[in-house]
């Protein structure tokens, strides 16, 4: 029988987390997870999160974007309808390309915003019909939790305390 269990202390005051944050690394203790209804200044650095690649995921869509921007008014202007504008001819991309730009970053702008909405969901297990991974609904407005997988629960509990926890809930793994 496993004695691991899934602590879980809960923080009125965005200060007390982080005081809490650091209280369990000077301890080693491994925070599992916390949930905070706004983003805490610093927090990320605290729990010695990496840098995530998301900026990296935005350019990728961006190039995405101006690609089709590129290549729809290629097409439109210089295969599919080539027009003689002011008795001027369009014989090249090259030499109308001014005045695509505002299009090519409208549609650069229009697909990394979309696509980078699609990869936050879908990372985050947040499609329509996924279950809630929320272990408590307080954190939504006004609360900060703080997740605990240990098979030490008498010591976190006590360090939760000491950090002025509001709220202690202990369930098995």
């Amino acid at each position: 029988m496993s004695t691991t269990k899934i602590v879980y202390g809960l923080y009125a005051d965005d200060d007390d987390l982080m005081n809490g944050v650091k209280a369990f690394n000077d301890k080693g203790i491994s925070i599992n997870e916390v949930y905070t209804p706004f983003p805490v200044h610093g927090l990320d650095k605290a729990l010695g999160l990496k840098k995530t690649r998301i900026s990296d995921a935005a350019f990728i869509f961006a190039l995405y974007g101006v690609t089709i921007g590129i290549t729809l008014s290629w097409y439109i202007m210089n295969h599919d309808w080539p027009q003689n504008i002011g008795g001027k001819p369009a014989f090249t991309w090259v030499n109308n390309f001014p005045a695509f730009i505002d299009p090519m970053f409208e549609l650069m702008v229009f697909c990394t915003a979309h696509m980078m909405s699609l990869t936050f969901f879908v990372r985050n297990k947040m499609y329509p019909g996924a279950p809630a991974q929320n272990p408590d609904p307080r954190t939504t407005d006004d609360k900060f939790l703080m997740e605990f997988v240990t098979d030490d629960v008498e010591s976190v509990k006590q360090l939760l305390i000491e950090t002025g926890v509001e709220e202690i809930t202990v369930k098995d793994a």
